[in-house]
């Protein structure tokens, strides 16, 4: 089903519950989360794995129209010594029938990009906590539904974002918060990876390097290819920024204020097709509009900026590409080096290993045992623990739905920026005007 049809079919046409005010924090900590997940492909998985292996968490339901999604999905709970959760596989609209379950607290999707918007809307009206995977939305107007929805609702939705939690971006938080790099004055950070066998496939292997994609496509070239196509901006700006936005403070004493896009020429992804499989083949006619590097300038409330890269197309080892820098020092990812005056010997890096250590956040010395098995290296555990404690406790997810709109919304404006000859383009406030009050909350719970 086409995303226009889809948004006809589910938002227009939707006969879910409206449900104010649906969250309150006048419950005691609940024992046990009902979750329903709303996609079970490899990432949907990913977060079920977490789940199927917490005490505290039930899984009522799954939702796939992939038989074989569901199939290794149950497949896994039942392995975990689970209950068999309830299908939903119907149609593309199914997801519904599980919104009206009163037996589920909060929903977790992992869909495609285009559908997390109409999804999350559903659920939120639906009354349930909702987890969305990233980017959480397209478009700029999709960024106001999941605000506008959450304010007339109360229905907590969170962004997951799983990089926010990884350890040594965690490590530069807890060392920001304690003063040693200074006041901040820019972060660098995007999204490095070579994403060329994501993008295409045979259909018959997962990433085998093959030059299919949509319907003859793996997981993914299913419908990831085809934003390439039809977009040319930073597709997918979370997983650098969240970390970012955290260390600034944005949406807690901070914001975002304006951003410059601009663009290469696109040549990476019609030269992989050439060479795997040739001049002759269909989709070498394939005109992609997606820029091989897009790099995104932004200017904050407060006077930091933050620069983003975004480069998939070319043949590349991963990063993302992670510098902090303030008045009294600087740290670099990809040399996972340290510089602080008076601390540092003049003018040389140190390894950031000893200060990693030192340095370490709670919740990572606290659970670093639990997140040992989980994906990503750990830190989807931290991810899924924040959304499951935070229903747990009745309170607002640590990353929220205006970190969802804000973090999200760079996409839609970075191509409305190369569209305009890279001219400055303005980044609402969704907090409409509660980042000058609200405080930071991530990373200063004791289990989230």
């Amino acid at each position: 089903m086409n995303r226009r049809n889809f948004i006809q079919t589910t938002v227009a046409g939707s006969t879910l519950p409206f449900i104010g005010n649906a969250m309150h924090n006048d419950k005691p900590k609940q024992d046990k989360v009902r979750l329903g997940f709303i996609g079970v492909g490899l990432r949907g998985r990913n977060h079920l794995t977490v789940a199927i292996n917490s005490d505290d968490v039930e899984v009522v339901a799954i939702c796939d129209i992939d038989p074989d999604a569901i199939a290794k999905s149950q497949s896994m709970i039942k392995k975990a010594g689970r209950k068999e959760a309830v299908a939903y596989s119907k149609n593309e609209v199914d997801y519904k029938n599980l919104l009206k379950r009163d037996d589920i607290d909060g929903v977790v999707i992992s869909t495609p990009w285009e559908l997390h918007v109409p999804m999350s809307v559903d659920a939120m009206k639906a009354g349930k906590y909702t987890a969305v995977e990233v980017s959480a939305t397209v478009t700029l107007q999709e960024s106001w539904d999941l605000v506008d929805t959450f304010e007339a609702t109360g229905s907590h939705c969170m962004i997951l974002e799983n990089v926010c939690y990884r350890r040594d971006v965690m490590a530069v938080l807890n060392m920001i918060r304690k003063g040693l790099f200074g006041d901040i004055q820019y972060g660098h950070c995007g999204y490095q990876h070579d994403l060329r066998e994501v993008k295409f496939n045979d259909g018959k292997q997962a990433y085998g390097g093959g030059v299919e994609f949509g319907e003859k496509g793996f997981s993914e070239a299913k419908w990831r290819t085809q934003h390439s196509i039809d977009r040319n901006g930073d597709l997918y700006p979370t997983h650098g920024l969240g970390p970012v936005a955290h260390w600034m403070n944005i949406n807690r004493g901070n914001k975002f204020n304006f951003l410059t896009s601009m663009a290469t020429s696109s040549k990476g992804l019609h030269k992989y097709i050439v060479d795997k499989g040739g001049q002759d083949h269909p989709n070498a006619k394939v005109k992609f509009k997606l820029g091989d590097i897009v790099t995104t300038n932004i200017q904050c409330e407060n006077g930091e900026n933050i620069v983003i890269i975004h480069d998939t197309n070319l043949p590349r080892p991963y990063s993302l590409g992670f510098r902090a820098q303030g008045t009294e020092g600087i740290w670099m990812d990809d040399n996972k080096s340290i510089y602080l005056e008076g601390k540092s010997p003049a003018h040389r890096w140190e390894p950031f290993e000893k200060y990693q250590k030192e340095y370490d956040h709670p919740l990572w010395k606290k659970f670093e045992e639990n997140a040992k098995n989980a994906g990503h290296g750990g830190i989807d555990y931290f991810v899924m623990r924040a959304f499951i404690e935070s229903i747990k406790r009745r309170v607002a997810p640590p990353m929220d739905v205006y970190d969802a709109a804000a973090w999200s919304a760079i996409s839609p404006l970075s191509e409305l920026s190369i569209a305009r000859g890279s001219s400055p383009v303005e980044i609402p406030d969704f907090t409409r005007g509660k980042w000058k009050t609200n405080k930071p909350i991530f990373g200063l719970n004791d289990a989230y």
